[in-house]
């Protein structure tokens, strides 16, 4: 501050924004969250020399950084909450459509028992097969009527039945 070529305007202006270190700090701080910065550092670039500008522009650089990061990361956290949310739902979802799909096989199952028994034979299951009724049940578990046969013998345990169990 005590070069010659400087007014006393300058020198005071200086002072009042970096004449301590309190002072310092508090126009750093300024600098860095009121977003001023041109006001505060543009005049002590011109007036003081050009290696402060390079204290700024490193500054400035890494604080923008840093607060891009941290925004990023804060997007990133509620992002994968949410992710993480909707994976819950559909695994929710999954297990709706699966009680669902039971539902409609035992009532399937119930249709075809025919001797109330609990239990449906083959003969059972085909009989069911030739009622007109049988397509309406077939069709709300998405199976064909070839498909049912298959199903019978994939949950035959080997005894030539299938129950609910």
């Amino acid at each position: 501050l005590e070069d010659r070529e400087l007014t006393e305007k300058q020198v005071e202006w200086m002072y009042e924004n970096y004449g301590t270190a309190g002072r310092t700090l508090w126009t750093v701080f300024e600098v860095t969250f009121s977003g001023s910065w041109p006001n505060v550092v543009r005049p002590l670039i011109n007036d003081a020399g050009v290696g402060f500008a390079y204290f700024y522009v490193v500054y400035i650089s890494v604080v923008a950084f840093a607060m891009t990061r941290i925004i990023t990361a804060i997007f990133l956290k509620d992002t994968l909450a949410v992710a993480a949310n909707d994976t819950e739902l559909m695994i929710q979802e999954k297990m709706r459509e699966k009680k669902a799909y039971a539902q409609k096989l035992l009532d399937v199952f119930e249709a075809a028992d025919a001797t109330h028994d609990g239990k449906i034979s083959f003969d059972e299951l085909q009989q069911f097969l030739e009622e007109p009724r049988a397509r309406s049940y077939l069709a709300t578990l998405e199976l064909e009527w070839s498909e049912a046969k298959q199903l019978f013998n994939m949950l035959d345990d080997g005894d030539g039945f299938i129950t609910t169990q």
